[in-house]
């Protein structure tokens, strides 16, 4: 999705104000989607930095991809002067957003009590690994556990293989859209009522709901899921790989319309009335047979010219690119997603467009001097004065 064209004050959240207090993805993702549509981020850093400063490329890759359009100032919430400012941030706020473990905020006396007496109606965004009342609410959590606790990285890699997690920080990625859909509907109802909220989002609870579908296949047939590498466990072909002339592609084509013209296509019409490949049960129970039937056709097709073949006729084919074939796709579909940033430490650096789509209609007429609700939004606004851009 391009980026908006607007101006700052006609994006939907102008004038909410956040104060971040987040460590790595979760919180500060959360946070930076709220910046994309407007808001004012302001990112509050400890003496060392957000911890994901220290730990090398990956960790200065999450400070790029987590904390664009936010303003960042370094607090020591243990000296007493700082804490105090920290306090004067959050009376002003509308939302807050924190991850560290459960218990941190109450020693340094930013407990959800403390904060509301200071700010009544502020949204208060928590993330936890395992939640924050259950018996491993102090464990500490980050992606990998959760990916590991859910059973995700038992349905991940190959049928013969060790448990696999997802090659990237998937439930981190995904919880931060969960906070940011939470916070938006806090929001929304303080409009109505007037009221703040407390909203407590676990690693563990988003791990799990990212899987509902296995949950649902392992309820109906009371068989757990397991590794199987490609190829969905009760479907064929769906997400089968099948090798190109110049790499590889993956299908999926397994309602029974879709099978039919699958063969058809690959010059096998009859492969479809086989009593083996009849139906779903069918192909799954011989998947290895069917592959094996319809990789020649696949083999003598460059890739380009076999997503061709499939979309013409309508089955779901998606090219296997490295990331270095991504920004490079022929049909140019990526590249719109992708921009180069230029970098005060490096020439660029390419980064992700937001995905979530932002206003496409013209903004209200403006009042003089002022944004469409700037009556509304002036009492809401927080002097930044002395905070840098992050990262």
């Amino acid at each position: 999705m391009p980026d908006s064209e607007f101006a700052p004050d006609d994006l939907p959240l102008a004038g909410i104000t956040v104060v971040d207090f987040g460590q790595y993805i979760a919180a500060p993702g959360a946070a930076q989607t709220l910046a994309d549509l407007g808001a004012d981020v302001l990112k509050i850093e400890g003496p060392g930095g957000d911890q994901a400063r220290g730990i090398g490329v990956y960790g200065e890759a999450i400070m790029r991809a987590y904390n664009r359009r936010k303003k960042s100032i370094v607090l020591d919430l243990k000296a007493e002067d700082d804490l105090r400012r920290a306090r004067a941030l959050i009376s002003r706020a509308d939302v807050v957003i924190h991850n560290l473990r459960p218990g941190v905020m109450e020693k340094l006396g930013l407990s959800a009590d403390e904060i509301r007496e200071l700010n009544p109606t502020v949204i208060l965004a928590a993330v936890s690994g395992f939640g924050t009342d259950g018996p491993s609410r102090r464990r500490p959590g980050l992606d990998i556990a959760a990916q590991a606790e859910t059973g995700m990285m038992s349905v991940t890699g190959e049928a013969d293989g060790d448990p696999q997690r997802v090659g990237f920080p998937i439930v981190d990625h995904a919880t931060s859209y969960v906070v940011t859909q939470a916070v938006l509907a806090a929001l929304f109802r303080r409009e109505r009522t007037g009221l703040g909220d407390d909203i407590d989002v676990s690693l563990l609870d988003v791990a799990i709901d990212l899987q509902c579908v296995n949950w649902g296949e392992y309820s109906i047939t009371g068989v757990a899921p397991r590794r199987r590498g490609n190829g969905q466990p009760t479907a064929a072909p769906a997400a089968d790989i099948f090798p190109t002339a110049d790499g590889s592609i993956v299908i999926s084509a397994y309602t029974e319309q879709r099978f039919a013209q699958l063969c058809a296509l690959a010059g096998q019409p009859d492969l479809s009335k086989d009593p083996r490949f009849v139906d779903n049960p069918a192909r799954v129970a011989h998947r290895g047979e069917l592959l094996a039937a319809l990789t020649p056709f696949f083999a003598g097709l460059d890739t380009e010219a076999a997503l061709a073949a499939l979309t013409s006729v309508g089955i779901v084919a998606g090219a296997v690119r490295t990331y270095d074939q991504v920004p490079q796709c022929p049909r140019r579909d990526c590249q719109r997603h992708l921009h180069h940033r230029q970098h005060r430490r490096r020439t660029h650096i390419l980064h992700p467009r937001t995905p979530v789509p932002l206003p496409q209609h013209p903004p209200a007429p403006r009042t003089p001097g002022g944004s469409p609700n700037s009556e509304n939004t002036a009492t809401r606004s927080s002097p930044t004065t002395g905070w840098a851009s992050t990262p």
